[in-house]
């Protein structure tokens, strides 16, 4: 009995008692309070965030209880103390504190707002919502092609705008560039394909090259650009099957798609409708020498 009251009568055995003590008084009461919520919020969404929230405080205060308990003999000065518990938070917390600078990060130097079409960290979509937290996209591409949704709502933690690159293809400029390659074959009139593929592309783009135009220009005079080439090109090469025309031009970035299949469309028509002097080419295979076969019959 003596050892164990001698064993009592430590000071460091006493604070260790407390230590505990106070532990556990933290466990029961974040366990109390989580049964609570859980009892009173119906919502599942909330009822999950209050339950993480409260989990998370009931860890910052033993984390507090054991910096005060650790230093509190040795260190007198609390700023000391409250600098260490405010370090403790920030490397713990280090995501959610990028994440916030982040949003302020988006919304003060405009990198992308509500309604611009983004990639970033590899995800591409439409810009549907921000906080102060995520960036809520509207997934574009995956397992379906070109640019269209493909039903899923992608959220990014802000902390990305710094991570990496930000591709945003309507802040400044709501147009891209695309190509179209038209196959055709050595025997074809290629001044009349030319001609044909110019001239459909020419007509149908004539409002995008138009407005193009007016937006290019803002862009060369705001940023250290070149003044690019806006309307339809044509160039030209040889293949071991065709004479492949390629088409460069531009459009409206949510319009991509269906620019290419009206562009496909005209040119097949028109093609059409020279009567032979242009076909357009496929893959053949030519069999220049048919081997000898012998064949005896009884």
């Amino acid at each position: 009995m003596e050892n164990i009251g001698a064993i009592f009568d430590n000071p460091l055995v006493i604070k260790a008692l407390r230590f505990f003590l106070w532990v556990v008084v933290i466990i029961v009461a974040v366990g109390l309070l989580r049964r609570f919520a859980k009892r009173r919020i119906d919502n599942t969404d909330y009822r999950y965030k209050t339950q993480k929230f409260i989990e998370i405080l009931g860890y910052a205060m033993i984390l507090l209880l054991l910096v005060m308990y650790v230093t509190l003999d040795t260190v007198k000065d609390y700023t000391i103390i409250i600098g260490l518990f405010t370090a403790g938070i920030t490397f713990t917390l280090q995501e959610l504190i990028l994440s916030i600078a982040g949003s302020f990060y988006i919304f003060s130097v405009r990198v992308y707002k509500p309604g611009d079409r983004i990639e970033i960290n590899g995800i591409k979509g439409d810009v549907i919502d921000i906080d102060s937290i995520y960036t809520t996209l509207m997934e574009i591409g995956e397992w379906v092609s070109s640019d269209n949704y493909s039903g899923r709502i992608v959220k990014i933690s802000n902390a990305f705008v710094f991570k990496g690159p930000i591709k945003n293809y309507s802040m400044d400029f709501p147009f891209v560039w695309d190509e179209l390659n038209i196959l055709v074959t050595y025997g074809s009139d290629v001044a009349v394909a030319k001609e044909i593929v110019l001239r459909e592309a020419n007509d149908y783009l004539m409002d995008y090259t138009r407005d193009s135009q007016a937006k290019w220009g803002e862009m060369v005079s705001r940023y250290y650009i070149e003044n690019a080439q806006i309307e339809p090109t044509l160039a030209q090469s040889l293949t071991d099957n065709w004479i492949q025309l390629n088409l460069r031009y531009i459009t409206d970035y949510r319009r991509r798609r269906a620019t290419r299949n009206e562009l496909f469309a005209r040119i097949e028509r028109s093609v059409a409708a020279t009567g032979g002097k242009v076909t357009l080419a496929s893959e053949t295979l030519q069999l220049l020498k048919i081997p000898e076969v012998d064949v005896r019959v009884r």
